[in-house]
């Protein structure tokens, strides 16, 4: 069996949940959709903690995006296939999709960045931010427009980019410069007693 026999029989046993287990295509669905605003919404509110842990966290969870994004197009010149809804017989699609290069999964690409970043800090969470990574990831592929290989290498992107700029971002002074002119600047507007609290 190739390569491709397994990708494809790996998406049908997952794309067919959406007949098996029909009650849960709700949810579902709104992990595939409008989970990416509750992750949106979290790196808000940990910005807005107005602790430096956080705020750095922050700024790396969204430099490991920038990065793990611009690989994961340069990889898409190298290797692209459509949706499966619009390659292959009989899929479940239970969302709207333009048809396009699906390789790799944006969607990995983002959620593996941010939770693994948001997870290298506060690791004490691991239980909320990698299974909503993965959740995310395999919803793609239940609602008929991802392939197992676009996830996992959207994944895997994004795994690397976090670690490596969990790695380099503390490194780089002119972060932490920037990062505190910033906290002068709305210290002047709203000031805080608790500004350089960790946790």
């Amino acid at each position: 069996m190739s390569f491709s026999d397994i990708n494809i029989e790996v998406f049908r046993s997952i794309n067919n949940l959406g007949e098996q287990a029909s009650a849960l295509n709700p949810i579902v669905i709104f992990f595939a959709e409008y989970m990416l605003y509750f992750l949106c919404l979290a790196l808000v509110i940990h910005w807005f903690t107005r602790k430096q842990n956080n705020r750095m966290m922050v700024i790396q969870a969204v430099i490991a995006t920038v990065i793990a994004e611009v690989l994961g197009k340069i990889a898409g010149q190298f290797y692209s296939h459509n949706q499966p809804f619009a390659v292959l017989p009989h899929v479940n699609k239970l969302v709207e999709h333009a048809v396009d290069n699906s390789f790799p999964s944006d969607h990995s690409i983002v959620f593996f960045s941010i939770c693994i970043s948001i997870w290298l800090v506060r690791k004490k969470e691991w239980w909320l931010w990698i299974p909503l990574a993965i959740c995310v990831a395999i919803s793609r592929v239940w609602v008929g427009v991802h392939y197992p290989v676009d996830i996992a290498t959207g994944a895997l992107i994004g795994i690397l980019s976090s670690l490596f700029v969990y790695w380099l971002v503390p490194k780089l002074g002119f972060i932490k410069q920037l990062l505190a002119l910033y906290e002068k600047a709305e210290n002047r507007i709203l000031p805080s007693k608790n500004k350089n609290e960790n946790f």
